[in-house]
């Protein structure tokens, strides 16, 4: 995936009154040892089940996304115009989308209590994007209207073989956040089971976010993916886990990442930062978990049968990582649960619509 970001300039102010989230119903989940699946075969994922407990809401600490949210403009082509060329599109399509705002609707629609920390804008956009997230589950409590900035969006070129280049316009995502975030919004990173950042909100703002998770003892994964921009060591050192993909990961280091030598090459100047943990997304060659002072712990794609948009996948992988992560489960438990959901991502179109639900990704699991 290619893509380009563009930040506005605009002024704005913004409106107090939160988002009307729908307080919905939800219960939190208890885990087995024991699968649910009648059939006979041995569930090769035992620790993962669903089942409804008495235990409310609010005794589970969340996952807390800190970051983006963008309206995803899709338009299907054959193949990229050259400079200078104009082309037609096959068909063309808005749907909700943004880095922070897909983490948070899989986190959700994995059935783990997730809340969205982020901004909008008083439009047709942040509408799209508001309904899209509440109706899946996601908590908006915290979730920001800007008075004139638009909604962040972006341009997803879609072409036939399902691979993507993006156009990003930054939009409320990187204007407008106060110099030092309110107490309320640090209060319920501190309060979260695990956090998740992404670079398309200005790092000033994941750094006072990772700090404020750290003094807590709370575990913080930032996705390298956003901004082509160096990473300040102030946020490299705050975090837990870093997870780019290849090219980010040779961005961020300056180093060759074309195999797997190389790659553990470019980690080691990632652990020289001061970042302990790199989650390392390869697309069709897998994932891997470096931990330093350890082997890496590597998992093989889960193949789909089409790929239909590989849009959201590394988002899809990332928070699928971090559900299994904060219940407890083990590395390795951990990438393979998020092997699956990625998988079944990328077999629809759209983002936030493509993010598989928990019995899905457990039923794919059972079947490889």
């Amino acid at each position: 995936m290619n893509g380009i970001a563009v930040s506005p300039t605009n002024s704005c102010f913004l409106n107090i009154q939160n988002i009307p989230t729908k307080q919905q119903s939800r219960n939190s989940l208890e885990f087995f040892n024991k699968t649910s699946n009648p059939s006979n075969r041995e569930n090769p994922f035992p620790s993962f089940a669903i089942k409804a407990s008495n235990t409310t809401q609010s005794t589970v600490p969340p996952l807390v996304v800190v970051g983006s949210a963008n309206a995803d403009i899709y338009v299907e082509i054959e193949r990229l115009p050259e400079a200078g060329e104009t082309i037609s599109a096959n068909s063309g399509q808005t749907l909700a989308g943004g880095k922070g705002a897909n983490q948070a609707a899989c986190g959700s629609k994995l059935s783990y209590p997730t809340y969205f920390v982020g901004q909008v804008g008083e439009d047709a956009h942040g509408k799209l994007i508001t309904d899209a997230l509440g109706s899946g589950g996601v908590l908006l409590d915290y979730v920001r209207n800007l008075v004139g900035v638009p909604t962040g969006h972006a341009v997803v070129m879609l072409q036939r073989d399902g691979q993507n280049s993006i156009i990003i316009v930054g939009g409320a995502n990187m204007s407008c956040w106060p110099e030092r975030l309110c107490d309320e919004d640090l209060q319920v990173v501190r309060k979260a089971g695990i956090v998740l950042l992404q670079r398309e909100i200005p790092d000033y703002v994941n750094i006072q976010v990772a700090k404020a998770a750290k003094g807590e003892g709370v575990p913080v994964i930032l996705d390298a993916g956003g901004v082509d921009a160096p990473i300040p060591l102030e946020l490299l050192k705050a975090i837990d886990i870093l997870s780019p993909n290849e090219s980010e990961l040779g961005r961020l280091t300056g180093m060759p990442t074309e195999n797997f030598e190389q790659i553990s090459q470019a980690v080691e100047k990632c652990h020289a930062m001061g970042v302990k943990q790199v989650l390392l997304k390869l697309g069709a060659k897998g994932s891997a978990l470096f931990v330093e002072g350890e082997n890496p712990i590597k998992q093989a794609v889960i193949s789909a049968p089409r790929v239909v948009d590989t849009t959201g996948a590394g988002d899809t992988f990332t928070a699928a990582f971090a559900v299994a992560q904060v219940e407890g489960k083990s590395k390795k438990e951990s990438l393979r649960f998020a092997a699956a959901a990625a998988s079944l991502c990328v077999q629809v179109k759209g983002a936030i619509p493509s993010m598989p639900d928990r019995r899905s990704v457990l039923n794919l699991l059972q079947s490889v």
